[in-house]
């Protein structure tokens, strides 16, 4: 394994994290009783595979359903300075009820300490000001630092560039949870940002929100090659120094096999990455056009700002690695998930395109003409069954 300092927490992280989504038995809070026994040894098993192979950081949240509670019974077996730990909780008004959370979490988890918090989803206004606002959760962290429970405190994100980017320049936190990988480098600022603030940088969801790797379209494969789009993905974010840990959301023991193939090659990065990104690039530019490929998203309103709230970035952006990339089951994925994710993934789908007129939040962008016929295709590939996060289902 290899270790990389996670900014000023000064903790050795390990370039993969063993992310707590997907080795729970559900999404709901369950007690242990309602746990089957071989959801429990698998879970374990998992835990103990990822500190076999020195991943050593392990990750989840409340609201991560029986994930918690699991874990709990897992922890206290397992040498304390042997591993790190982070959880996790939403901003929210009152900072009291903030705290009677995390002393849920910790209550649950079996744990006298966490080694990293995160403040999670500071995705919109409200999140931030919850977060940061005067006498909000971030003070009722630090105390909760003072006394011991907590180690470092950081913020997780979903939220655009700028509000990301104001949450940073607080100067409040140690590190930051956030979504960036080959297919979305938007936030590549914001990494910038915290590496500027001497903060911790953790990749959200680089196989499956960074593209439904593990169940990649055969064209992603041909183009990846020699390399499989995991290893790809995983060789191109840790090719940056600026990114310290990827989170693996393992469901089993063998689920940290594909990641580990990229150790041995992180010293050819230079060698293996340029041919490959050449073939995705060529690849979109024969399939999109150049114009397109490098001013599609000059001048796009933000949803709030866009009839009917239509968040064309995300459309449009699903729209083309489908046509690039054969990525459509990926796209389905993320295009129904919207008007169902809240502040976690805002805005509405291109369904009623056709009765909206879009002439005046268009004024900026060069493709102002076909952008609604454009929203209406990618309603037509993409639309369908109605997705939901996995904390609601």
């Amino acid at each position: 394994m290899e270790y990389r300092r996670f900014g000023r927490t000064e903790l050795q992280m390990p370039v993969f994290s063993c992310g707590g989504m997907r080795y729970q038995h559900k999404w709901q809070d369950l007690p242990m009783s309602e746990i089957p026994d071989q959801n429990q040894l698998n879970l374990e098993a998992t835990i103990r595979r990822s500190l076999e192979v020195g991943i050593t950081h392990i990750e989840t949240a409340r609201f991560y359903g029986s994930s918690e509670v699991q874990l709990g019974q897992i922890l206290p077996k397992l040498n304390r300075k042997d591993f790190i730990f982070q959880t996790k909780v939403a901003p929210v008004a009152d900072p009291r009820e903030f705290r009677k959370t995390f002393e849920l979490c910790l209550d649950r988890l079996n744990l006298e300490y966490v080694d990293l918090f995160g403040v999670h989803g500071i995705n919109d206004r409200a999140t931030l000001d919850f977060a940061v606002g005067a006498g909000g959760c971030w003070e009722m962290a630090k105390q909760l630092q003072a006394e011991g429970k907590i180690r470092s405190i950081g913020f997780s994100t979903h939220a655009p560039l700028d509000i990301i980017l104001e949450a940073i320049e607080t100067d409040k936190f140690d590190y930051v949870n956030l979504h960036w990988y080959y297919i979305n480098q938007t936030n590549w600022a914001a990494v910038e940002a915290a590496t500027r603030h001497d903060m911790g940088v953790f990749i959200i969801s680089p196989t499956n929100k960074g593209g439904l790797l593990n169940q990649p379209s055969a064209k992603l494969v041909e183009l990846c090659q020699p390399l499989s789009p995991i290893v790809f993905n995983n060789l191109f974010c840790l090719s940056h120094s600026q990114i310290h840990t990827l989170s693996v959301g393992a469901a089993t023991p063998s689920d940290f096999d594909e990641h580990l193939k990229t150790l041995p090659l992180l010293a050819r990065a230079a060698e293996l990455l340029p041919p490959i990104i050449d073939r995705l690039e060529r690849a979109a530019t024969e399939k999109l056009g150049e114009e397109w490929v490098k001013t599609w998203k000059d001048g796009l309103p933000a949803h709030t700002d866009t009839p009917g709230e239509i968040n064309m970035h995300t459309i449009l952006w699903l729209r083309n690695l489908a046509i690039a990339y054969d990525m459509v089951e990926y796209g389905k994925m993320r295009y129904n998930l919207l008007e169902n994710g809240g502040h976690w993934f805002p805005g509405a789908k291109a369904t009623n395109v056709k009765d909206l007129d879009f002439s005046a939040c268009l004024t900026h962008s060069p493709h102002a003409a076909k952008i609604p016929d454009l929203l209406w295709d990618a309603d037509r590939m993409l639309g369908g069954v109605e997705v939901k996060r996995l904390s609601q289902s």
